[in-house]
């Protein structure tokens, strides 16, 4: 498992080591006094710099018992300045290292990678903003995210993001985008596994995977898994098929750009709807660099890497309203974007307090251990703060 059984460093330690953007004589305010200010009113369901300022100026008695604010609590000008000015990619950093300093990650533990664009961050001339982020499927938090270049895409941020994480023993998916060579070769140097889907964009790796489990000479070395639930209208079968041994892989070309390929999977999934009885079919394929795994652990593995879109994408729409955001300038958008994902945590228990009808703090206290073991500080910010709006 990856954990430091040396205390942790205070919250702050992490972010008072970014560059602070600003002039001296504009610096009316500490960079971290924003910063953890900014912190604390996105945990309280802020959605904006005007919201975060109001927060702020609201309980600046409570914020002076651990912050300094000389000039007392920043208007929303300067959360929006500073926002505006401040180096995403150390803010991700920072992020990304005090999330694995209280996050632990055992062995096979899923880290699902996967982009999201928050829809309404362009500007004239300027895409939206389209981030890569690796969510812990086990323990419901993002470990880190990086931005898409604007001229560039999802595949060239993969391998930014990977450089940010400690993903040792660990299963790491990714939808058809990440099933490159290079990005595959990457997760292997960082002593991880991976689970990646092949489509259309791997043709030959994909012909080869469809003509090893349609040969009749291969069905009886097939292992399967077949699970059958119920929801939301519908009745959902998925039947998970896995070919491991060495000489099926030796059938794939251009096997050896895959580096630690050990088997290859399909799961073939059929909805019926309990209303109508209409019948849909999808089939996946999948390269695994697991040794002989069980069809039931690559069943969980698939399952878990689509707990991101429940887990990160709809909270951070539907409960944090990323896509109604219209923060746009310079890199506001992106560090926003952080802020959201530090807050991920409490907004899912928040979001399911609302789904039971309660809200004792007790469920939070519990729920919220990610960051009761931070430091002091930030767990009465983190406890309280998950159960004020």
């Amino acid at each position: 498992m990856h954990k430091n059984k040396q205390a942790k460093p205070h919250i702050t330690d992490y972010f008072l080591t970014i560059s602070d953007p600003r002039v001296e004589r504009t610096k009316a305010h500490l960079l971290i006094d924003v910063i953890m200010l900014a912190i604390c009113g996105v945990l309280a369901g802020c959605e904006g710099w005007v919201e975060i300022a109001d927060f702020g100026e609201e309980r600046e008695q409570w914020f002076k018992t651990f912050l300094r604010l000389p000039n007392g609590a920043p208007s929303h000008d300067t959360f929006g300045r500073v926002f505006s000015l401040l180096d995403p990619k150390q803010f991700q950093e920072s992020f990304s290292q005090w999330m694995q300093s209280v996050v632990s990650l055992a062995d096979g533990d899923v880290v699902a990678i996967d982009g999201k664009t928050s829809r309404h961050t362009f500007a004239a001339g300027v895409k939206p903003l389209h981030l890569v982020s690796a969510f812990a499927t086990a323990n419901g938090v993002a470990l880190g995210q990086a931005a898409v270049d604007q001229k560039s895409n999802e595949i060239k941020a993969v391998p930014e993001l990977l450089k940010l994480l400690d993903i040792k023993g660990c299963l790491v998916t990714t939808d058809a985008f990440g099933c490159q060579s290079d990005i595959v070769a990457d997760i292997v140097a960082r002593e991880a596994d991976y689970l990646l889907a092949v489509k259309g964009n791997q043709g030959l790796l994909h012909r080869d995977i469809q003509a090893c489990f349609a040969a009749d000479t291969l069905r009886a070395e097939i292992r399967s898994s077949t699970t059958e639930n119920a929801g939301h209208g519908r009745v959902e079968r998925r039947v998970c098929d896995v070919l491991s041994e060495e000489h099926i892989i030796a059938r794939l070309r251009h096997k050896n750009n895959w580096l630690n390929l050990e088997t290859i999977v399909r799961v073939a999934a059929t909805r019926t709807s309990q209303k109508t009885g209409e019948v849909t079919t999808a089939t996946r394929y999948y390269i695994c660099s697991l040794k002989d795994p069980s069809p039931e652990r690559i069943q969980t593995a698939v399952r878990a890497h689509w707990g991101i879109e429940n887990g990160l994408h709809w909270v951070l729409d539907m409960a944090m309203r990323e896509d109604a955001s219209r923060i746009r300038t310079d890199h506001a958008p992106a560090n926003m974007a952080v802020l959201r994902h530090i807050a991920l945590k409490p907004h899912s228990i928040r979001q399911d307090q609302k789904a039971r009808g309660s809200h004792q703090p007790t469920k939070g206290r519990k729920e919220c251990e990610l960051y009761g073991d931070v430091a002091r500080d930030l767990d009465a910010i983190a406890l309280e703060l998950t159960l004020l709006k």
